[in-house]
């Protein structure tokens, strides 16, 4: 890394940890081309940056924690939609491939994208997933895209059951919209690979609203075609239970042969920065969140 990337990065540290909301100010301008209103928040994105400069984040960090996340999600009666946990270690260097059932899960409990599907009758480089485990381990994820609560989760790796769509095919991903404690809409994703995924969003009747979407390369048309959940009312009021207290957040689940599993909760999504929705429909979940009193 060059002198000049590095001062960057120890300057943007620096003014996350100690003057957050200035530098949110300066990217969002740079973003959007029009300076963000603290004073009168509109869209989703806006309420997301408001939420991370000016509330607290504490239960965030908690429910953020892919391995604590577990304890709330019981603490509220829901322990049976929880995917079944293999082993938890500090360490990259602790975790025994061998006690491992041969299809799983691993990842560290602290970031974004560092999972490992691992089927062991196909073979995978044990090494190699320990090393980049012990990298991610390392990194202080709220540095990257200014999501500050990640910082307080203690490290770890965790391995859990691996959940089969039983056609080879990704598992479609519900993404529900709430706002405390209020289901409001479903983003579906389906058919996720490398190089992007088809979404759709839904009401909660199931009629699909295209016109809510900015449709990608990445992000790309579903076209309607996820049918209905079989759990979908039990996973409406999971997500309501779940969601209680929280101004906004985006409840993710999966169902696997008519079982409902959690995923889990998103506080910031894309780093409050969408931009596969259309202004209008992120005005409208703006309009849905309700901004606490400020953080003194």
């Amino acid at each position: 890394m060059g002198i000049r990337k590095r001062v960057y990065r120890l300057y943007r540290r620096f003014m996350l940890d100690h003057f957050h909301s200035r530098l949110v100010e300066r990217e969002w301008l740079k973003w959007k081309g029009y300076p963000i209103d603290w004073d009168r928040p509109r869209d989703i994105n806006e309420k997301i940056q408001w939420l991370m400069c000016f509330s607290d984040t504490s239960l965030w960090s908690l429910c953020a924690d892919k391995y604590r996340v577990r304890e709330y999600v019981g603490s509220k009666g829901l322990a049976n939609i929880l995917v079944p946990l293999y082993g938890v270690w500090r360490t990259a260097e602790e975790v025994d491939f061998d006690s491992l059932p041969d299809r799983f899960v691993i990842k560290c409990n602290h970031d974004s994208g560092s999972c490992h599907i691992i089927d062991k009758s196909v073979g995978f480089d044990p090494d190699a997933v320990r090393a980049d485990l012990a990298r991610r381990l390392k990194v202080k994820y709220g540095y990257a895209h200014g999501e500050m609560y990640y910082n307080r989760i203690s490290p770890c790796v965790i391995a859990e059951e691996r959940l089969d769509s039983g056609d080879g095919r990704a598992l479609v991903d519900y993404k529900i919209w709430c706002f405390d404690g209020k289901p409001y809409s479903v983003w579906a994703c389906y058919d996720r690979t490398s190089d992007g995924t088809f979404v759709n969003i839904y009401d909660l009747d199931w009629n699909v609203h295209p016109e809510a979407s900015v449709f990608t390369e990445h992000y790309k048309d579903g076209k309607g075609k996820v049918p209905r959940p079989e759990c979908l009312d039990e996973m409406l009021s999971a997500a309501a239970v779940l969601s209680e207290g929280f101004p906004e957040v985006r409840v993710d689940f999966y169902e696997v042969g008519g079982r409902l599993y959690f995923g889990e909760l998103t506080f910031a999504s894309l780093c409050g920065k969408m931009d596969f929705y259309t202004d209008d429909y992120l005005k409208e979940l703006g309009n849905q969140c309700v901004l606490p009193p400020r953080k003194k």
